[in-house]
């Protein structure tokens, strides 16, 4: 991880590019770094809000104020100003990237586009990282479906993998991706199984891997100027941690736990729920290879 340190505090907007301006949320935490970053798309008469983010659970629709008094809804509805919102986007419904989209929309009118609907129960460890339920959409996007508003268009790319429903959006006027969870500079992201799915999400690493982006902007910490470079590390990192679980099976059967305390020396005590879920996302894909299988809780070479 990164000590990456930020820029700007909750509530306050950062230009990035003449399209583009980061909005901060006030949710930092381990496996939100220093917050979800909402993103501001457009430069004239309307613009795109992508990930709105969290929204306490005691907010009620229309009101402009998170459970904490945050009011990150308000501070969206600031940094727009007096341009329309002509679209809400979501990368993907955890609660820290989708829950304000529908008090944003009651305010505005704004119609919801991008990611479908997905409410699961989640046993991971991340607090945060359950789904959002009431997530309802307008429209849904398939994969190189657009939107479009005044000197923008935001192309959807299907990238499954951290999640079943998870979306990139490129901008196509300047080359830029926002990317949601699926690549961060300061973490790699969770892939936590039911839905979470090792094999998918190598699958969407190759096909970013592919593209001729020019910078990507995650969800979380700071823009990547070297996305090839680093998508190609990310998928030699997932590799490698898949070596090494093969190499621990092959001196016997081993319970998660155990797993982790080996392949993951000096973790934050935090993250170790987080590190067994990516672990068992790949038990999982070698399993469905036949090159592992389980026994109750144990895991043992195929």
């Amino acid at each position: 991880m990164s000590d990456w340190p930020d820029t700007i505090h909750a509530g306050e907007t950062e230009q990035h590019e003449s399209l583009v301006r980061r909005l901060l949320a006030p949710n930092p935490s381990p496996y939100t770094f220093t917050g979800t970053q909402t993103w501001l798309v457009g430069a004239g008469s309307d613009m795109a809000v992508i990930d709105p983010g969290p929204a306490g659970s005691g907010m009620s629709v229309g009101d402009p104020k998170d459970a904490n008094g945050e009011g990150h809804v308000e501070a969206i509805l600031r940094a727009v100003g007096d341009k329309r919102i002509a679209a809400i986007l979501c990368t993907h419904t955890h609660r820290d990237h989708s829950p304000a989209a529908a008090p944003l929309k009651a305010i505005t009118g704004a119609p919801i586009i991008g990611c479908a609907p997905l409410a699961l129960r989640d046993d991971g460890p991340r607090a945060d990282s359950a789904f959002d339920p009431d997530y309802t959409p307008d429209r849904i996007l398939a994969d190189g479906e657009a939107v479009s508003g005044d000197g923008w268009t935001l192309q959807a790319v299907a990238t499954p993998g951290h999640t079943s429903n998870h979306l990139c959006y490129a901008l196509v006027e300047s080359g830029a991706l926002f990317t949601g969870d699926h690549v961060m500079k300061w973490s790699t992201s969770v892939v936590s199984p039911p839905d979470g799915d090792m094999s998918a999400y190598m699958a969407s690493l190759q096909k970013l891997y592919d593209r001729e982006d020019l910078i990507y902007y995650p969800a979380h910490g700071p823009a990547v100027e070297n996305p090839k470079q680093l998508v190609r590390g990310m998928i030699g990192h997932r590799r490698m941690r898949e070596r090494q679980i093969l190499g621990l099976l092959e001196q016997g059967p081993r319970e998660i736990p155990a797993m982790v305390a080996e392949m993951y020396k000096g973790l934050d005590p935090r993250l170790n729920g987080a590190a067994g879920r990516s672990v068992l996302a790949h038990l999982v894909d070698l399993e469905r290879q036949g090159r592992a299988r389980a026994t109750g809780e144990q895991w043992s070479l195929a």
